[in-house]
């Protein structure tokens, strides 16, 4: 939703501060630049990129224009998930999750919470992590170790959209440059055209890099820092997680343990105290 009002909000900055200072907005309709600016920039993203880059990367355009959905509710639901399975392991030792662990879709635990169990990624990082521990042949710094590497690898590899992204909009203004030189030469060809008549083909060479430097920094460019906002965001559940289970193998009680991964988020989306433990006490009770 930001994404369409900032775009408005640009049109309507660039085009009425042009049409209040007494352009004509028709002049600035070229399509065949946009067909030039365009096309070059969509080449070069396809020569620049394999094909595991461009396939994320279109994946990742409709998400860019939706909210985010990593807010309060999602975490308060991740944590009392986090304190269920780590209650149940105290209570019944770590052998009693092997079944929910396996399954999680039918587990009675995770069904609990709709919201996570929808994110394939958060729910496999969960469950093979649980299922080192409850392996036994790990300590908690080893652990420790190999999440920090999955972290890091799972944010290397969804970071490649929004470099791509960037890359993509760092070249629209060469080709809007290479859109007006291209009008420039047709200008020169007609260079015999009256003066009124070659002025109207100048302003439209110059158009082009118009619109090469206002899709770059005012459309595709905004996109590549959202997409990085948003992997920040994503990153965070796994933190949230790998804090949790590390405090558990440290011998924290679980309460305390959701304490700590209450404590990595985000000022904005982290519950307080009270929320959370109103939530735990609530999602216990169904």
């Amino acid at each position: 939703m930001f994404v369409i009002i900032g775009y408005v909000v640009i049109m309507v900055g660039v085009f009425g501060g042009y049409a209040m200072a007494g352009g004509h907005l028709a002049a600035l309709f070229q399509p065949l630049e946009l067909v030039m600016i365009g096309g070059g920039a969509f080449g070069a993203f396809i020569a620049g990129n394999n094909a595991k880059t461009i396939k994320a990367t279109m994946g990742a355009m409709p998400k860019l224009l939706k909210g985010s959905r990593f807010n309060k509710d999602l975490y308060m639901e991740l944590m009392s998930l986090m304190f269920d399975v780590l209650s149940k392991v105290r209570k019944e030792g770590l052998m009693s999750i092997e079944g929910d662990i396996d399954s999680p879709e039918q587990s009675p635990v995770f069904s609990k919470y709709p919201s996570v169990l929808s994110d394939h990624h958060i729910v496999e990082f969960i469950t093979d992590y649980l299922r080192l521990m409850v392996s036994g042949n790990m300590d908690a710094f080893q652990i420790e170790n190999l999440m920090d590497n999955e972290i890091d690898t799972h944010h290397h590899e969804g970071a490649a959209p929004a470099h791509a992204i960037a890359r993509l909009g760092d070249g629209m203004p060469a080709f809007g440059i290479v859109a007006a030189v291209m009008g420039v030469v047709h200008t020169m060809e007609n260079v015999g055209l009256p003066p009124a008549e070659l002025g109207i083909l100048i302003a439209h060479a110059l158009v082009g890099t118009f619109l090469g430097i206002l899709l770059a920094y005012g459309f595709v460019a905004p996109l590549a820092s959202l997409h990085e906002q948003k992997l920040e965001e994503e990153t965070k559940m796994y933190q949230c997680v790998k804090v949790i289970l590390l405090a558990s193998l440290n011998g924290y009680a679980p309460a305390l343990a959701v304490e700590f991964g209450r404590k990595v988020l985000y000022s904005t989306e982290r519950p307080t105290f009270s929320e959370l433990e109103d939530h735990i006490k609530k999602s216990k009770s169904k």
